[in-house]
C-alpha cells in the first residue's frame, strides 16, 4: 500500500501470513472464535488441540471445504463466515443463545478483524453506515467484551493509507480497552497499561518505518525482532 509521498512500495505480509502469525498465539486446550475476514484464515494454521467456536452455533470444527470439493458439501453445515465445514469427530451444534453464553463467559480467545485500534486497546470493527461493503456489528461487541483475550488481525493501514492503529478512535466504538494484541501486515503490537509496544516487524521493514505509519505513540521493545512463522 503506497502512502502519500512514498517513492517505492515494500512487500507487506499477505493475509495468510498474518493469519499464520496469529495462530502462533493459540495453544492446545484453547477455545477460540474466529471473526470474519483475516481471522477466518487462521483455521488452516491453528495447532492441534485448539477448539474453534463459531457464533452461529458450532463447536470443535476443523477443515473447511474448498471449491474443488463441491460434491461433498453439506449446505446446512457452515461457520459464521458461510464456509462449509467438513464433519469431524466431536463437532457439535447448538442454538444461538447457548453460543453467546459461551462467547460472554470469559473463556474464549477472540480473533477479530479491525477497522481501528486505539493506544488504549479500544476497538472499532464495524460501521454505522449503509454501505454494504463495510462490516456491521454482528456479534463483535460480545466477542470483544466477553473474551479472556482479544487478538486483532488487520492491515496496518486503510486503502487510502490512513493508519488503523490510532491515538483515539474516529469510528464507532465496539468495545473499550479490550484488545491485548494487534497483528498487522507490518507488525505485532502488544497493548499494555503503559501503551503500545512494538514487538515484531515484517521482513524488510524496520521500527522507524512502522512508527511512521502508525498514528498512536508506540515504544519499541528492546528485543523487538523480525516476525517468525
Amino acid at each position: 500500500m503506497r502512502l502519500p509521498g512514498e517513492l517505492s512500495m515494500k512487500d507487506r505480509l499477505t493475509d495468510e501470513l498474518v493469519a499464520m502469525r496469529v495462530a502462533k498465539e493459540l495453544s492446545p486446550g484453547d477455545y477460540c472464535n474466529l471473526g470474519i475476514g483475516i481471522p477466518l484464515l487462521c483455521a488452516a494454521y491453528i495447532p492441534e488441540g485448539v477448539i474453534i467456536q463459531s457464533e452461529n452455533g458450532v463447536l470443535g470444527y476443523g477443515p473447511v471445504y474448498d471449491a474443488t470439493m463441491i460434491e461433498q458439501i453439506d449446505p446446512d453445515i457452515a461457520d459464521a463466515g458461510m464456509r462449509y465445514l467438513q464433519h469431524v469427530p466431536g463437532m457439535s451444534f447448538f442454538d444461538t443463545l447457548t453460543s453467546f453464553v459461551m462467547i460472554r463467559a470469559g473463556r474464549l480467545v477472540s480473533v477479530l478483524g479491525g477497522l481501528q485500534v486505539s493506544e488504549k486497546g479500544d476497538l472499532a470493527v464495524h460501521s454505522l453506515g449503509e454501505d454494504a461493503g463495510l462490516p456491521h456489528i454482528g456479534g463483535s461487541m460480545d466477542l470483544a467484551w466477553g473474551a479472556k483475550r482479544v487478538i486483532v488481525a488487520m492491515t496496518h493501514n486503510a486503502k487510502d493509507g490512513k493508519a488503523k492503529v490510532v491515538r483515539e478512535l474516529s469510528l464507532p466504538i465496539t468495545c473499550r480497552k479490550s484488545v491485548n494484541l494487534i497483528v498487522t501486515d507490518l507488525a505485532v503490537i502488544k497493548v499494555t497499561n503503559q501503551g503500545l509496544v512494538l514487538i515484531e516487524y515484517a521482513p524488510g521493514w524496520n521500527s522507524e518505518e512502522i512508527l511512521a505509519r502508525t498514528d498512536a505513540p508506540m515504544t519499541v521493545a528492546p528485543d523487538a525482532h523480525e516476525i517468525e512463522f
